[in-house]
Parts: C-alpha cells; sequence; structure tokens
C-alpha cells in the first residue's frame, strides 16, 4: 500500500488525513490530520458528517487521542489505513458533478493525457463547501509545465480570470509570508499555476510521476543536524524540482548545495540562473552536505526566499 503526497488516506477511526510527503519506505506514512467525524460537523458527505480541523487543532487532538501519530509531523502507521483516495481517480467522478471542476479538467485534458490529472484537498473526499478552491494535481513535471502554459493562456483570453487585488490580499493573508505585498505577486503571478472561474479560486500543484520518483534523494527527507539561522545570497543552478515538495534550488554557492523549501509559499520562487536572497535554518546532514532549510515552522517566521533577479 503506497501512498503518494497529495492523496488523502482514511484510517480505522474514519479520520481523514492529506499525504504531505512521498512514501520512502517504512511502517509509516507523513500526513496531516484534515477531518474528523462529528455529528455536529459542518462538512458532510456521503461517508458521513465531518469536522474540519486547524493545524493547532488537529495536534492536539492527536496528542489526546493518538499521541503514537506524533512525531516531528502527523504519522499513520499503513497497517491503520484502510483507504486511499487517489485524485486522479476521483476527479472524473467529481468532474460530473461540479460545474467548475469539469471545466478546469476539460480544458487541461485537451492538452494533457487526462489520467495524469487529479484533484486533491477538500473535494477529493467529498467535504468540500460553498467557498471551497478548486486544487488540481498534475503528474510529471512535463505535464505540469504544460498545465501552466495552458492556465495562463485561458487567463489571457478570458476562458478563466485572473486573480484579481482583492484575492491576492486575502492570498497573502493567509499565507502571512515575510515578503512585501507586492514582492509576493510578483512572485505568484510568475508562477503561473492560478486561476479562478465562476468566482471559485484554483490551482494546478505538481507530484512527481513513476520515473521522476527514481529520482527521488531520500537525503532531502532526512534531518540533518541545525546550525542556527542564516541568509545568504546565491546562484540558483538548477530549479528543475522548485514546485515540489520540497521545493528543491540547487545552488552555485562556496559551502552550500542547496536550499529545500518545506512550505508551499516558495515553490517555484526562482528560476535556474537567478540570484536569490534565503533565510532559514543550516543544517548539516550524515553525508556532509550542507543545505539551508526553509519552513521549518508552520508561519516559516523569519523565513524566505526571493528572487533578488525578479524584483
Amino acid at each position: 500500500m503506497i501512498a503518494r503526497i497529495r492523496d488523502f488516506v482514511i484510517t480505522q477511526h474514519d479520520w481523514i488525513f492529506s499525504v504531505v510527503s512521498y512514501d520512502l519506505g517504512g511502517e509509516d506514512v507523513k500526513c496531516l490530520l484534515r477531518y474528523i467525524p462529528d455529528e455536529k460537523g459542518e462538512r458532510v458527505s456521503e461517508i458521513g458528517r465531518y469536522r474540519k480541523l486547524e493545524f493547532y487543532e488537529a495536534y492536539e487532538f492527536l496528542r489526546n487521542y493518538r499521541p503514537e501519530y506524533l512525531k516531528d509531523m502527523h504519522v499513520v502507521p499503513k497497517r491503520d489505513i484502510k483507504e486511499i483516495l487517489r485524485p486522479e481517480v476521483r476527479l472524473p467522478v467529481i468532474a460530473e458533478r461540479e460545474e467548475n471542476a469539469r471545466t478546469i479538467y476539460e480544458l487541461l485534458g485537451r492538452h494533457i493525457p487526462k489520467e495524469r490529472i487529479g484533484i486533491t484537498g477538500s473535494f477529493l473526499c467529498g467535504l468540500n463547501g460553498e467557498k471551497s478552491d478548486l486544487d488540481f494535481v498534475i503528474y510529471g513535471r512535463e505535464n505540469f509545465n504544460k498545465a501552466r502554459e495552458v492556465v495562463n493562456d485561458a487567463n489571457e483570453e478570458g476562458l478563466t480570470a485572473e486573480i484579481n487585488d482583492e484575492l491576492w490580499r486575502q492570498i497573502y493573508q493567509k499565507r502571512k509570508p515575510e515578503l512585501s505585498y507586492d514582492a509576493f505577486v510578483a512572485h505568484e503571478m510568475r508562477k503561473g499555476h492560478r486561476g479562478a472561474i465562476g468566482g471559485t479560486y484554483f490551482d494546478i500543484l505538481y507530484v512527481r510521476d513513476a520515473e521522476e520518483l527514481k529520482r527521488l534523494d531520500k537525503k532531502n527527507y532526512e534531518k540533518g543536524e541545525r546550525a542556527g539561522y542564516r541568509l545568504i545570497t546565491a546562484e540558483v543552478k538548477d530549479a528543475s524540482f522548485a514546485f515540489d515538495s520540497p521545493a528543491i534550488y540547487e545552488l552555485e554557492h562556496p559551502e552550500i548545495t542547496k536550499v529545500l523549501s518545506f512550505t508551499h509559499t516558495y515553490a517555484g520562487q526562482a528560476l535556474a540562473g537567478e540570484t536569490i536572497e534565503a533565510r532559514g535554518v543550516i543544517e548539516r546532514t550524515t553525508k556532509h552536505e550542507t543545505r539551508l532549510v526553509v519552513g521549518t515552522t508552520r508561519e516559516a517566521k523569519g523565513e524566505w526566499i526571493r528572487s533578488l533577479s525578479l524584483i
């Protein structure tokens, strides 16, 4: 039983978790608890009535009821998983009943194999509300880059709408990045992975396909020895997996080999050949690699990546 990042899993207790890491082997799946059954919950699907848990509320819930699920993040033992919800399997079903999802699915499907397109978030588990965003998943880097082109073209042609200032400010307040509003929007607009349709905000998210998983470096998921905060300026020599999780920026730097971002805010933040300024935590691994990690806390306070070439 292999769960992938962006999948959701349902446990024997009917708790619903989002998967936040690729399966690196072992007995656990790294997750985040999102929904629990609740007779008074505000979200309803064919599997029952649920309540959505906020980030720290989910930690408190597991601390009380399943402390063994708490490590550096939430983990679910594979033996406790009764169902895996696959984004690419659920999307065709969701598209049949959700007009906005169907429109984007059909738009992307004209250029990308439909089996390489999925949907995650609240729609994946049928617990979406009236104001829920659409979070599409694209498998494979080539497909993802094509999807960004499609979204940009659709925005320019008026098939979908570009994000307006009011929505950008909502996103900015939600993310609370260590960037000015103007700098945040400049980086986000270049990424080309967002739009709006029928008053609903949508984005597209990258997940490695089977071939790209073979190139996954497990060292990027192993915690190194921390050596405090540091601010660096360096040239990015490879940003091939800048939209991955973690986002990976290979550097031209005398000491630090790469920047890893574990917060989606700084995914896709810079291109190869650009100079970045980054502040995060220095980690030294057992194989003597020194890297800078951004997103060491939920809020990533005091941590950032910005492209000096862009702004």
